[in-house]
């Protein structure tokens, strides 16, 4: 599985995207995301970070016995810039020839 398969993986579960919400606010640790979310177990939560970690959009440093989790927003920028921005150009291209031909259909 490539590093982009990972990050989409990740992305594609709705409570993992619930997960990176959480951290975006600010690091938390790892009991802190499990009482965030009552309606999954520590495991649970544990398996979903560690798919996380995989794809790069969780960092985590150990202090003592805390697990603290912080968002890496670098992944996901490289996934929109190939992927939303590529798609973003095509559709602005396509409006401009869209009004081109609009305009001189006026004409």
């Amino acid at each position: 599985m490539t590093e982009e398969d990972r990050i989409w993986k990740a992305l594609g579960d709705r409570t993992r995207r619930s997960i990176l919400d959480d951290l975006a606010t600010e690091p938390r640790t790892t009991g802190a995301l499990v009482e965030r979310h009552p309606d999954l177990c520590r495991t649970a939560v544990m398996k979903h970070l560690a798919i996380l970690e995989a794809a790069g959009l969780v960092v985590v440093r150990r202090e003592g016995r805390y697990r603290w989790n912080y968002l890496n927003p670098v992944p996901i920028e490289r996934v929109c810039g190939r992927w939303i921005h590529g798609q973003v150009r095509h559709l602005s291209a396509a409006a401009n020839r869209l009004r081109t031909l609009v305009d001189t259909q006026s004409s």
